[in-house]
Order: C-alpha cells, then sequence, then structure tokens
C-alpha cells in the first residue's frame, strides 16, 4: 500500500528502486520547512540528542508526534519520495499536514462523514474529518475530551455536513453525489437524506424508496432496492448498502 503521508505521487517504478533519503538531507530541508509552517498553535522543530540520533517533534493543543529522524528518512526512501531539495521539502510539507486532528479543530471545522467501521470493510458509521486544503483527516478525541465536549463537537459537525457543496449527478434511475475536491466529503449529504431525496426529485428521479450504495472516499449512489443491489454487486470495491431511515441510525466512530 502507498504510503500517503508523503504527498503519494511517486511512481510506481520509483517506488520498487527507491534512492535513499539520507538523514543529513532530511535535516538540512527540515532546518528550512519547519519554521516555515510554525504557527502559533503548530510547533515544529528538530531535537539534536548526542548518541541516539535527532527527533522531529511536532506539538499542536493536546496533541504531540516525536518521530526519530533517522525512520522519517526511512519512511520517505520507501515511499518513492524524490532525494532532492524540492521532494524531500514537498513530502515534509505532505507529512505536517497528516498530523492527527485536535479537539479544538474538530470543535470549529469538523465535517460528519460515513467511514469504514471495521477493518474488513463490511460496515459503516459516522465520523468527524477536517480539511486541510485537498486532505480530510479522521479526528479521536484526545483523553481529555470529555462526553459532553463530544456530543457538542458530534452536533456542530453534523450541522456544517449540510453546508458542504456537492455536485448532483442523475444517470438514468440512479443519483450520483460527489464532492470536486475531496471525495470522503460526499458522505456528508447523507445527514439530510429527506433534503437528498427532494433534489432528486427536483432533478427528475423519483425514488420513493431510496437505497444509498456507500464506498468512502467515493462518490454515494442513490436508487431504488434492486438497482441499488444491483450497483452493489457490480462494483468490484468494497460497499455498503442501506435503506435511507437506517442512516439515523448508524453508530459514531
Amino acid at each position: 500500500m502507498t504510503d500517503t503521508r508523503f504527498g503519494g505521487s511517486a511512481g510506481l517504478l520509483q517506488r520498487l528502486r527507491p534512492v535513499r533519503i539520507g538523514v543529513a538531507d532530511l535535516r538540512e530541508v527540515a532546518d528550512t520547512v519547519l519554521p516555515a509552517l510554525t504557527t502559533s498553535r503548530l510547533r515544529l522543530h528538530v531535537v539534536q540528542r548526542s548518541g541516539a540520533g535527532s527527533l522531529v517533534v511536532l506539538e499542536e493543543d493536546e496533541r504531540r508526534v516525536r518521530t526519530h529522524l533517522g525512520e522519517l528518512a526511512d519512511d520517505m526512501t520507501r515511499a518513492g519520495v524524490s532525494p532532492t531539495h524540492e521532494g524531500i521539502a514537498a513530502a515534509l510539507v505532505s507529512w505536517v499536514a497528516h498530523r492527527p486532528v485536535t479537539d479544538a479543530a474538530a470543535a470549529a471545522t469538523g465535517i460528519a462523514v460515513l467511514d469504514w467501521s471495521d477493518r474488513s470493510e463490511t460496515s459503516v458509521g459516522w465520523r468527524i474529518v477536517v480539511r486541510r486544503g485537498a486532505l480530510a483527516l479522521p479526528w479521536t478525541p484526545s483523553s481529555s475530551a470529555d462526553a459532553d465536549t463530544i456530543g457538542r463537537t458530534r452536533a456542530s459537525a453534523t450541522g456544517r455536513a449540510h453546508d458542504v457543496p456537492l455536485t448532483l449527478r442523475v444517470e438514468g434511475p440512479v443519483a450520483l453525489w460527489a464532492h470536486p475536491e475531496v471525495p470522503v466529503l460526499a458522505s456528508a449529504a447523507l445527514v439530510a437524506p429527506r433534503r437528498m431525496l427532494e433534489r432528486i426529485q427536483a432533478a427528475g428521479l423519483d425514488l420513493t424508496d431510496m437505497h444509498v450504495v456507500v464506498t468512502p472516499r467515493r462518490p454515494v449512489a442513490c436508487a431504488g432496492p434492486a438497482v441499488a443491489a444491483r450497483l452493489a454487486g457490480e462494483t468490484t470495491e468494497a460497499s455498503v448498502t442501506l435503506a435511507w431511515s437506517r442512516l439515523a441510525d448508524l453508530s459514531w466512530l
């Protein structure tokens, strides 16, 4: 599986025959890139430890990530990152962008979407994600987040999901919902299935018994029961088919 933390843009040959990223080269790039990414809440620095190797330390609110510089260089090598200054810099920026989501960020900008609830990809549940550019990163509540905080964050994320701009395309008996930039946000429409039905009907498709075919990070398909079952059977990707009335009963992840 491709390591997307570093941008995921390396070609197949580059990943199969990677050129090693040197620790000294990564340190040189980090000394330039990390200060430019630092904000009042996000702190990034390299800690030099005598005889134990350097650490990259990322701190943001309650979140803290400590990674050995050598391990980070090895991970970049395996991902096929280009060993040039530009390649390492782009990979480092992407790595920082993939940092854990803080409780404050989830509360302020989180959006409710559907995601896989098990490793075998047989069921889905509601998850909060925070958008960073073209990325949507999942939120896991910290140990300091109490039940009231989690409840308020989930309620706010559900409200924001109503306002996510999505495209609707009707193809025969199927309505497809998609997000033009961040595919996982397509399922945000499912927080308001009645409004989905209204928009689908306004587009000329009458679905009296709407079922949804959900593959997280892919467009959401809506159709009648028989057509939805056929769509799910024809796809090579894992999916879950649900009657729209069951969406409200899905658990939070």
